[in-house]
This record gives structure tokens, sequence and C-alpha cells, in this order.
């Protein structure tokens, strides 16, 4: 076996049912690289880490973990073997320290000595460059702090392979160059990374090579050094496709939304907004850009009538028509009042869309209640199915698969395409692409573009703040649930957003930072 590889899978598949996630796929981790996977949604990344974290089992081929082949059946199999995973979703106890958190599970006497393991983690982060204390605790820490907790957990454990998924996905441009630092560190010390992203520029700054996968299959690798983003783009996809964003000036811009003093607790009663205000008008693209947990669920779910509000107020202004107050109004009574307001919430299977229904089901949900009865026409919720499937090219048996045998991208689709086909007066989004490929990406922007066109009032929460730059017109920044600024999205910069997301540094309309 290659003795410079610390992970090599050959010809490794693996089914759900109809579905083939990876079909025949070998490719191999040096030891002591930065190996980025790339490939659609669909194309089989998640499933194929999957099967290296034990969460999944291989039906066919082999894994070999520096030279020697191997079983994974369990992440206690993994762990032995010295591979961590470190999801997308944080796996921490909010109410221990991130010490408890990093040590929870593992075996050792029942008296522990935590002074001896707080010096032995404050080794372990003064050694790669980490910053941490161990006896904060979750609940108080930013997501970069928290993924840091995950990180050192997996180290402290003794991997020396790494798979981050999606690591930059909620921090800010300051954040992902104090994490690529850290794993630059890491890769000097040794360490194998396996980093899942679809952020080309961050593919081509910190990886050593790049493997892409296509509909399940292993399509290449390449040296990062010898490629670009249009090379890689066109090797996921198969084809050739423009990675530019037409941004068209305001059209006809009418004050749609206008969100006075908001105040708002969240479900803990800890405040989420405060004072928050801001106009959102017809014809343009209003970005929301922040920390995660700055407040902007809250700010949307307050505007379509699913958070409660404890002062200010929201006023929707309808074209040609008399305004009206949302702020007292739940989300049924906006519906009954025919007012156009579509919502792609954060949580796509827990708000949007009901995993266990067909897609054609998940149509229906907006339209159900407008129905006659047990006999509801499914005509129409069929040919939609069909019509978002074809357009955004979901990735699906069929109309009649479950949504939540769909892969998370592929959900998101379905959901962004549902509520679009309504024809909203205000398009609310709450990030559209999150999960999904730099292909379908752009089917998003260019849908929300034509939402623009025809003169929606479109409000979207990003987090890739390269996107909001070239998406919006305007850009709403959150700072711990306070309006840090409304800047011109086509004249500040990703800096300054950073350091307004960060500092709270008041801005007013249309200026910079002073950074």
């Amino acid at each position: 076996m290659n003795e410079t590889a610390a992970i090599e899978l050959k010809n490794v598949s693996k089914r759900f049912g109809s579905i083939q996630a990876n079909d025949h796929v070998s490719l191999t981790l040096r030891k002591g690289e930065i190996l980025s996977i790339l490939g659609e949604n669909g194309s089989g990344k998640t499933t194929l880490m999957n099967m290296l974290s034990g969460i999944y089992f291989p039906d066919e081929g082999e894994i070999f973990v520096n030279g020697k082949e191997v079983t994974i059946r369990s992440p206690k199999d993994s762990h032995a073997l010295g591979i961590g995973m470190i999801h997308q979703h944080f796996k921490l106890i909010p109410i221990l320290t991130a010490a408890q958190n990093i040590i929870l599970g593992l075996p050792g006497p029942q008296r522990l000595d935590m002074k001896k393991i707080d010096a032995n983690i404050n080794a372990l982060t003064k050694k790669y460059g980490f910053e941490m204390d161990p006896e904060q605790r979750i609940y108080d820490m930013s997501v970069s702090q928290k993924q840091t907790v995950e990180i050192v957990k997996v180290l402290y454990r003794g991997a020396d392979i790494l798979i981050l998924d999606e690591p930059t996905a909620v921090l800010t441009p300051q954040e992902t160059e104090r994490l690529f630092d850290v794993l630059r560190n890491m890769k000097s010390a040794g360490k194998s990374i396996i980093i899942i992203t679809h952020k080309l520029n961050e593919v081509m700054e910190i990886s050593d090579r790049v493997a892409v996968l296509r509909k399940g299959k292993y399509i290449a690798t390449v040296d990062t050094k010898d490629t670009d983003e249009m090379k890689l783009t066109e090797m996921m996809v198969g084809e050739k496709i423009s990675l530019d964003i037409d941004r068209i000036p305001p059209v006809d811009p009418e004050k749609r939304i206008d969100v006075q003093h908001l105040t708002v607790r969240n479900h803990e009663g800890v405040y989420a907004l405060q004072d928050v205000s801001f106009t959102a008008n017809s014809g343009e693209i209003l970005g929301v850009a922040g920390i995660s947990g700055s407040g902007q669920k809250e700010l949307l779910e307050s505007i379509a009538g699913l958070q409660r509000i404890e002062s200010g107020k929201i006023y929707y202004t309808p074209k040609d028509g008399k305004t009206v107050a949302l702020d007292t109004m739940r989300a049924r009574q906006i519906y009954a009042l025919n007012i156009h307001l579509s919502f792609v919430p954060e949580d796509r299977l827990g708000m949007g869309l009901v995993g266990t229904m067909d897609i054609t089901d998940n149509m229906m949900l907006r339209s159900y209640k407008n129905g006659n009865g047990p006999l509801t026409d499914r005509k129409a919720p069929r040919e939609l199915a069909e019509r978002v499937v074809d357009k955004l090219e979901v990735n699906t048996p069929g109309i009649t698969t479950p949504i939540r045998n769909l892969s998370g991208g592929n959900v998101q689709k379905v959901l962004v395409g549902r509520e679009i086909a309504s024809s909203p007066a205000v398009l609310m989004m709450a990030y559209p692409v999150r999960g999904l490929d730099i292909n379908s990406s752009f089917l998003i922007y260019h849908l929300l573009g034509e939402q623009k066109k025809r003169g929606c009032c479109v409000i979207c929460v990003g987090e890739d703040l390269d996107v909001l730059l070239q998406l919006c017109d305007r850009i709403l920044v959150l700072s711990e649930g306070t309006v840090a600024g409304v800047v011109d999205a086509r004249t500040t910069t990703k800096e300054t957003l950073g350091a307004m997301m960060t500092s709270g540094k008041h801005v007013q309309e249309g200026r910079k930072a002073d950074v």
C-alpha cells in the first residue's frame, strides 16, 4: 500500500434504496496535506465522509488507513483509527465548559483532576494557535469558539486525520483567516485534513489538492496550484458555466417593509433584537449580514408573523394600497389578508417542509387550506413539483420521493422553488444557498434577480459576504441583536462588513465603517 497515504479509498460504493450515493469511488488523502472535496449536491461527498467517520458502512470497496486495510463500523472504530470529523452542526452541551465537553465520554478515574486537564488542553491549543478558555461555558461562546472546541475535542482524543464539513459556513472573514492559520499549523505538525466546502475561493487558498465527485462518481484529483475556479466548476458540473452574478440597479424602488424600533426576546427570554429599525424596498435585494445568532432568525420570523414582538412596529405597504401593521398579526392573519409574503426559513425540515411527505405533497402545503376537504386537487401541485424539479435540477428519482431521502441541497431547492412559485410581493430567505453547490447556487441567485426585476421586495440573510456584496443592493448588518449599519453593497468591502459584525460599529447608510 501507499506509505505516504493517510487514507485510501478503493472502489467504495454506497446505495440508499434506488439512490446510488457513491459509485466505486477511489481517492487518496496524503499524510500532512489539506485535501478539499468538491461536488454538486447529491454527488456523495458527505456520504463518503460519513463512511470514514463510522456513521455509514460501505456496501462495497476497501478502506485503508496508514497503509492497512480497516473496517469502520461505528464512530468508536473511527476514533480508534485517529479519524475525527467536525460536523457543520456542532455536538456540544451548552451548560458544560469547553473542557467538560472535550473530555465527555472518555475513560478515566471517577474523580477528575480538572486542573491537569485544563493544562493539557492549554498546551494543545498553544501548539496549534487556537484561542480558547477551557473554563468558558458553551452557551457564552461565539460560533467560531464553539468550532474551536469541536476541533480541540478530536485532537485531544488523538486524531491525526480531521474531516471538516463546511467549516467556514458561519464564520466572518477574520474568523476564517484565523481558522486557516490553525489548519496550516496542524498540517505543518503532520496532520492530514479533508475539507468539504462549496466556497471555491477558499479551496484555492487553503488546499494542496482538490478531489471532485459528480453524481456519486469520482472524477479526478488535481493539484490546487495547477487549476482555477472555472476549471473546478467545469469538473463538478461537466460543462462550462458563468460565475458572474448579474446585478441590475433597483427597479422602481418603493417602501414595502418598514421596521421601527423592533425589540424581540427569544424562547429563553433573552433579547434577540433590540431597537432594530430599517426599510426594505420593492425592486431591490436587501442583504442581512451578521454572526450566527445575531437575531437574523428572529427578524425574519417577526415579519412573517411567527415570532412574538415585545415592542416596535412592522408596516407593510402594498403597491397602490393601504399600509398594514404586521406587528400585531400572526402568520394565519397575514395569509388571510392575501398579503403575498413568502418565507424560506433556516430550518428546512423543521419549519419549511415535511420530511415524510413527497415533493408533490410539500407543494400542496401552501395551498391546502384553499382546497375542498379530503378531495383536494393534486394536479396543480404535481405540475408545480415537476417544474421545480426541472428548473432547479433537483436530483431525485421522482416527485413521489419523500423529501427526507434527498440531500440537504436538493431539499433546499424544493423549498426555494415552492416559495418563489407563489409570485410573492415580499420574499424573505434565510441562507438560501446553504449546502448548495456552485451551479445550484447561481441558479438561486438568478431566480432572486428575476424576483427583483418583477418588483419583488427581497430580504436575504446570507453567510457568504462575497456573495452578499455581489448580489445585494444594500446590506443590513446585525451585531448582537442591534443594527450596526445599513451600507451600499456596491461601495463597501468584505472587511468592513466583518468588522461591523464583530465590533458593532455603527455606520450611516451608504458610508463605510472606519476600520
